[in-house]
């Protein structure tokens, strides 16, 4: 496949492992079947859970195994498109002739070019700020991957003075390793801390396939890291490419964008010198989101954005959907989603980005963390509301432990979002920051999110 053309797809036989509910396999599978491609789509999951990705697809002639998967499906294949979600050591996956992803498909093909985010957290709202920035700077910009955005829905559109930013997870960037596929002009990379341990084991293997990101640059491209981040650091000690740094102490001389608690955020720019990249004033609260603004203008300005323009975005940048997003005011009350803080660190940042005493719903599913990390959270939550799930068993056992007391856990959002409501006094905040997954009483943290929108909005004002 590494030779592959557009031309070269009419005719493949094409098996799309996992259409999933979140676009990609619905992009890959369009994306094929427009081109001549005989494709058959592939899923575990029956047609009464996947009813809505199937409608999608409703124009075109495509053939569905769905509740199983047969062993012909991959074996007979051309090339198998695998969702991110399935494991490279998938039994049907070895019987494969050729298998990739819409990704490493779109890398192939894609004539613009990249910029990718990677991290544990941040890397939603660090690729949109970035796609913001460049947007305003009179660039074209596409913006796709893990944010739920397949590129290959916009691959035709794309041209080689544009730029591409793709989010990408640790998985996906799993599926690219060795294919000489990714080698972006900007690789960004935000805080890293444990997560998808249920699949990894251990951190070690986790970081490793973040480190794939800048594996293939060269030395004119750009790596940004964290510099107080011991991961970031050795990310920018490992790469081949130039780096920029940011964070709240830059060293003297080091290129990059200080972050300081207060103030604005200034770059020492090679052949510029100082410049204000990120204004003091930002409608995206907390600090979290201050290192994450930072770190999208220092890769706009890399790939060409004026500081002037980057500053006048960033103040402009509203954030993203799922992450510390204002949903409502009711009562004297402010309503937070943010559904996409999947793990304990980032619904410790979600309490601590408000002054104001924060009603806490939270807890969910396990993946194997330490929700220690979000002790100080529940410690200093006005009230804390808990969701059912694994992972609350888990944060139940340190509330007793600390005597902290609780609401629920809580099988229903409405419920929950019924009980936070009574908890709440003017002036405060409740927010919805699970730091588990939402498996078991949702499809995924989108679902999540929009289900608490809905309960939130049914309040009667």
């Amino acid at each position: 496949m590494e030779t592959i053309r557009l031309n070269d797809i009419r005719g493949l036989r094409v098996t799309v492992m996992g259409l999933g509910l979140n676009g990609g396999g619905v992009a890959s599978a369009r994306f094929f079947a427009e081109r001549g491609a005989k494709v058959t789509v592939t899923d575990t999951k029956d047609e009464s859970v996947l009813a809505e990705s199937i409608r999608a697809l409703s124009a075109y002639d495509i053939r569905y195994v769905l509740g199983r998967h047969e062993t012909a499906d991959f074996s007979e294949a051309d090339l198998v498109i695998k969702n991110p979600a399935v494991r490279p050591d998938n039994a049907f996956l070895r019987a494969a002739k050729a298998v990739e992803t819409d990704l490493s498909v779109f890398l192939r093909l894609c004539p613009a070019r990249i910029a990718a985010v990677t991290g544990s957290k941040g890397k939603s709202t660090t690729s949109t700020a970035l796609a913001w920035m460049l947007g305003s700077s009179g660039v074209k910009t596409f913006l796709g991957g893990n944010i739920t955005v397949s590129p290959l829905g916009f691959l035709d559109e794309t041209g080689p003075d544009d730029v591409v930013v793709l989010e990408l997870s640790s998985w996906q960037l799993g599926d690219l390793k060795g294919l000489g596929a990714l080698r972006p002009s900007v690789a960004a990379l935000t805080r890293i801390v444990p997560d998808h341990l249920d699949r990894y084991g251990t951190m070690e293997a986790y970081v490793a396939d973040k480190r794939l990101i800048y594996a293939d640059q060269g030395p004119e491209d750009w790596t940004v890291y964290d510099i107080d981040d011991p991961y970031g650091r050795s990310f920018a000690a490992e790469t081949k490419a130039r780096t920029l740094a940011y964070g709240a102490n830059l060293p003297e001389g080091a290129l990059g964008v200080s972050v300081p608690a207060i103030g604005p955020c200034v770059a020492e720019l090679p052949g510029l010198g100082r410049a204000v990249l990120v204004p003091e004033g930002l409608l995206v609260p907390g600090a979290h989101n201050r290192r994450n603004v930072a770190a999208a203008a220092i890769a706009a300005w890399a790939l060409g954005a004026a500081p002037s323009a980057i500053a006048s975005a960033a103040a402009s940048f509203k954030g993203v959907e799922h992450r510390l997003e204002p949903i409502r005011t009711r009562r004297g009350v402010r309503w937070y989603n943010d559904s996409a803080a999947t793990v304990p660190e980032a619904t410790r940042a979600a309490v601590e980005a408000f002054s104001e005493p924060v009603v806490l719903i939270t807890g969910g599913t396990d993946k194997k963390l330490d929700f220690a990390e979000a002790r100080a959270a529940y410690r200093a939550a006005a009230a804390l509301v808990l969701l059912e799930g694994t992972g609350t068993d888990k944060i139940r056992a340190i509330l007793d432990a600390d005597s902290i007391p609780y609401r629920g856990p809580f099988s229903s959002i409405q419920e929950a979002v019924l009980e936070a409501s009574a908890a709440a006094t003017p002036g405060s905040i409740v927010a919805l920051s699970p730091g588990c997954t939402s498996f078991g009483m949702f499809k995924n943290e989108f679902d999540r999110g929009r289900s608490f929108k809905a309960a939130v909005a049914a309040l009667p004002d």
